[in-house]
């Protein structure tokens, strides 16, 4: 059987705190800095919160990301008491 020259190779697990994504990440964020569109893109969100339709759906995305939070880190709270 001949092995696909296309395949992905398996990434390595890096755990929390992957810093392969987190550069990758990073990089992207810079390329569209550079790219000049910010300024635009910032000018056409205050365009969509204003209608109410689009204004919606953003709400609801967001509630539905934040249904899948895990919640507060216990530590927060031992360090609050701490204080």
């Amino acid at each position: 059987m001949e092995k696909s020259k296309n395949k992905i190779a398996p990434q390595q697990n890096e755990g929390e705190g992957n810093r392969t994504a987190a550069r990758e990440y990073n990089q992207a964020q810079q390329r569209f800095v550079q790219s000049g569109k910010v300024d635009d893109k910032a000018r056409q969100a205050e365009r969509d919160i204003r209608n109410e339709d689009i204004r919606r759906e953003l709400e609801h995305a967001e509630a539905i990301g934040k249904s899948h939070a895990a919640g507060e880190d216990p530590e927060v709270a031992r360090r609050d008491k701490k204080d």
